[in-house]
């Protein structure tokens, strides 16, 4: 691993909030993982006589929800655009795109890359979690 590299910034964006969204995005990422069973993906088998048998009640169907995600993009909504910029160049600093000692140009790049849609950018990242952590440990905070 690399040596952190000495740090002449003030970051805009808490170390714990980062941590925080880290947390959540292992945990959107493991909810997805959970849904997917021996690579079936949701498979369905109809038999040729296959009908609706279901009846509804009148009342809603129960479903258990996670707020999850929702938490996480209302957490990125939250951020101001250094904020928002610094955590995606942490990202990108995590996995790899940017060394430390390019944190100016990684902000200076997020910055332009920051939009409405970022925490759909961010979680489609498949390890997220792991590189904003990875990130906050290659700058030193």
């Amino acid at each position: 691993m690399k040596k952190p590299v000495e740090k002449e910034w003030e970051l805009s964006l808490g170390p714990d909030t980062v941590r925080l969204l880290a947390e959540k995005a292992r945990a959107i990422s493991a909810a997805v993982n959970d849904d997917y069973d021996d690579g079936k993906e949701h498979e369905v088998e109809f038999s040729g006589d296959a009908s609706d048998r279901h009846n509804h009640d009148g009342l809603a169907e129960e479903k258990e929800e996670n707020l999850t995600e929702e938490e996480f993009r209302e957490l990125i909504a939250d951020l101001n655009v250094d904020e928002a910029s610094e955590l995606l160049a942490i990202a990108w600093i995590g996995r790899g795109d940017y060394d430390a000692q390019e944190w100016p140009d990684a902000v200076a790049d997020a910055r332009q890359r920051v939009n409405s849609r970022l925490a759909g950018y961010l979680l489609s990242m498949p390890m997220l979690g792991d590189w904003l952590e990875d990130g906050l440990a290659a700058i030193g905070a």
